[in-house]
């Protein structure tokens, strides 16, 4: 419960608190884009004290979001800061918003299991691919760049990547009011040229540690779970890929659920260093 002082003297005191975030969506769980609530206090002789009791819907719109992980480059995966839980790991979900995205979203929000879906320009083309987006962003998840085409940007000029990564990132500010702050490239391949540009963009650049939905063997529900479960790189901080596939949205409760009976929670991507405002 969070308690803010009214001073008050001869003139009156005023308190003036800035909680600015939505969404995120993108919060993905909420992965609303979290601000810090600033204070301004006039002072003057303080001759009583009024405590006052913010509703619960208040008391929600001034929590802050705290920065819990830092991302380690040398294997893309996540290291807690200060005393936060290890056992975490990063869900996100590539390839959005083809065919299974929202019905995938849905299953996270029922089962509170905070994500970031990473969405290509491809998939955003039409109004209804565009309301898809919109819905999960508002249902709370991060949405990240997966580039325009799904292009392998070592084959293209600089000035065709910059295309890829920009042009997405405005289709995105126009669908959910908001640029991304997250990315990764197709196929994990990045060029010193998109590094820079994504840094200057202010994008948090991330690969992942492990990942199976994409091989003939794993593309069945049953198969994909144990794996994603029982993975030898199921480690502390691990940064999960999966994409927006038939197999992978049937397998994706399981999944969760196998992760937390081995002792894992989810890290919600708004806690993670470089992202919180």
């Amino acid at each position: 419960m969070k308690y803010f002082k009214l001073m008050s003297s001869i003139s009156i005191l005023t308190l003036v608190l800035v909680a600015c975030g939505e969404e995120e969506t993108k919060a993905p769980a909420t992965t609303p884009e979290p601000q810090k609530v600033e204070e301004e206090v006039v002072k003057e002789e303080v001759k009583e004290e009024v405590i006052v009791e913010p509703n619960s819907e208040k008391e929600t719109d001034l929590e802050t979001i705290e920065t819990l992980y830092e991302l380690n480059q040398a294997n893309w995966s996540f290291k807690p800061i200060s005393d936060a839980p290890s056992e975490v790991v990063l869900l996100t979900i590539d390839d959005a918003p083809d065919k299974r995205s929202l019905e995938m979203a849905k299953t996270l929000k029922a089962l509170n299991a905070p994500a970031i879906f990473f969405v290509n320009g491809h998939f955003l083309d039409t109004d209804e691919e565009k309301a898809v987006l919109k819905e999960i962003h508002d249902m709370g998840f991060a949405i990240g760049n997966h580039t325009q085409t799904h292009a392998n940007l070592k084959q293209l000029t600089e000035e065709e990547q910059r295309a890829e990564i920009m042009n997405l990132n405005e289709t995105i500010v126009e669908i959910i009011g908001e640029k991304p702050k997250f990315y990764r490239a197709p196929f994990g391949v990045n060029t010193d040229f998109s590094k820079a540009l994504v840094q200057e963009q202010g994008m948090l650049l991330m690969n992942w540690t492990y990942g199976y939905d994409w091989e003939a063997e794993y593309q069945d529900a049953v198969a994909l779970t144990d794996i994603m479960v029982n993975s030898i790189y199921l480690t502390p901080g691990a940064n999960l890929l999966m994409h927006d596939r038939v197999w992978t949205a049937a397998a994706l409760k399981g999944i969760v659920e196998g992760l937390r009976k081995k002792g894992y929670e989810m890290i919600d991507p708004a806690t993670i260093q470089g992202v919180t405002e």
